[in-house]
């Protein structure tokens, strides 16, 4: 099968990418890391572009489009290390209120302004299992939108404003991902669906999240190969650059090599879950392994390139280092993902 983006899609990501590159600088990294906000003067420009309401429905004020055109976007904010929470909000809670509107009219009656302050760059949204172990919630600090899940026999979502939660900060090894335990009681009035939608809705919301965050992972994995690459031409032993040496070599293309058989992994999987296709959670897990191991071996590797300074507050790779860190045990760890994969296929899903 050959796969490729659309010109549109293309464009898009190109114009998501001049943006960036001019309001998520690192200066702008170290700022964010200084005072973390859940909004900022970019999420309000990527909602102009029609990045945050990308997922709502076209009725509902944003563009009802798909995980496929969204993973080039998050590819370019993984790039950046983008501190606003687009996985959480666009990624995430908006395809999941709107997989819910059919369900009864009080649902649909509470899910829609939430849809449409999402499409206008109103809110910003956390989703997960809130509560269960004491586990932290990415995003939940500072979230005007909560989409919570219960465990159990008898699955159920709920959607709550922060108004009716209580959000503990929890302190994050990457602090832009503001992290926090939600404490809450599920209420009549705060369910959407139990029962066999909710099932459904938890499992198609764990297959997203795994494919968005193995998105955003490419582009931390390919910018730290990239700064490795660049240090090791400036870096010069025995009277010229680290990047002569074969050794460093090695590291950086065994590097490049791990991303580039991650990629398409990725893109397929986002195409699997868009199609309704019936390996598409196979094919989500296989995805975030792959991109999970890329991220964590370019971390290494550009590390070890940098040396010592590579983890310093001075230098900007540790910007990189901890979201890569972050995000690659984030929704399963990429032995979690490969347990899974296994699983599926013993039992012949």
């Amino acid at each position: 099968m050959h796969f490729a983006f659309t010109d549109q899609q293309t464009e898009f990501r190109d114009a998501v990418r001049q943006v960036l590159a001019k309001e998520c600088t690192t200066d702008d990294l170290r700022s964010a890391y200084a005072a973390p906000a859940a909004r900022s003067a970019r999420w309000a420009t990527l909602a102009e572009l029609g990045v945050i309401g990308l997922s709502t429905p076209p009725g509902l004020g944003g563009l009802g489009l798909g995980l496929v055109d969204l993973v080039p976007l998050l590819e370019e904010m993984g790039r950046v290390a983008l501190p606003e929470p687009v996985l959480e909000t666009t990624a995430l809670a908006a395809p999941l209120l709107a997989g819910l509107l059919d369900g009864s009219e009080a649902a649909a009656a509470s899910v829609v302004p939430w849809l449409e302050a999402i499409a206008g760059g109103a809110v910003t949204a956390a989703v997960g299992r809130a509560g269960v172990d004491g586990v932290p919630l990415a995003g939940a600090d500072g979230a005007d939108l909560l989409v919570l899940t219960t465990a159990g026999d008898h699955p159920e979502v709920h959607i709550l404003g922060s108004d009716m939660a209580t959000v503990t900060p929890v302190a994050s090894l990457d602090p832009t991902r503001r992290l926090g335990t939600v404490e809450w009681r599920p209420t009549p009035e705060s369910r959407l669906a139990s029962g066999r939608p909710a099932v459904t809705a938890i499992r198609q919301v764990a297959d997203r999240a795994a494919v968005a965050t193995a998105a955003e992972l490419l582009g931390l994995t390919e910018r730290m190969i990239t700064m490795a690459a660049d240090y090791a031409k400036e870096r010069h032993q025995f009277g010229k650059p680290i990047g002569g040496f074969q050794a460093v070599k090695h590291l950086l293309a065994g590097a490049q090599v791990k991303l580039e058989f991650a990629r398409p992994v990725v893109y397929g999987a986002a195409w699997a879950l868009d199609t309704g296709d019936p390996t598409a959670t196979r094919a989500a897990s296989t995805a975030k392994a792959g991109a999970s191991d890329a991220a964590t071996e370019a971390a290494r590797v550009a590390l070890q390139v940098h040396g010592a300074i590579g983890y310093t507050w001075e230098c900007d790779l540790h910007l990189f280092l901890k979201r890569a860190w972050a995000l690659s045990e984030a929704w399963g760890s990429a032995a979690d993902h490969r347990a899974s994969v296994l699983a599926s296929l013993i039992a012949g899903d």
